[in-house]
């Protein structure tokens, strides 16, 4: 995975959390609950695109699919 990729990996974690604090604080009264679910929601992103261990087979094919779309996208 090259630098690039992973940098992708952390903007669009970053545009989960914004996406989903904006959307639920329009809902939700409460302040931290938005941000709370945000961060959950990225770090899930991330962490199942870097695993800290082994990855069952469906992860790795999902990943194969992203890496293709970030080949097509990255110089």
């Amino acid at each position: 995975m090259s630098f690039l990729s992973q940098v992708l990996d952390i903007v669009i974690g970053g545009l989960i959390a914004g996406l989903t604090t904006f959307l639920l604080g329009t809902v939700v009264a409460d302040q931290q609950l938005p941000v709370t679910v945000g961060v959950i929601l990225a770090s899930m992103y991330y962490f199942s695109r870097n695993p800290w261990g082994t990855t069952p087979e469906q992860g790795e094919a999902i990943n194969a699919r992203i890496d293709a779309v970030y080949e097509r996208v990255l110089p």
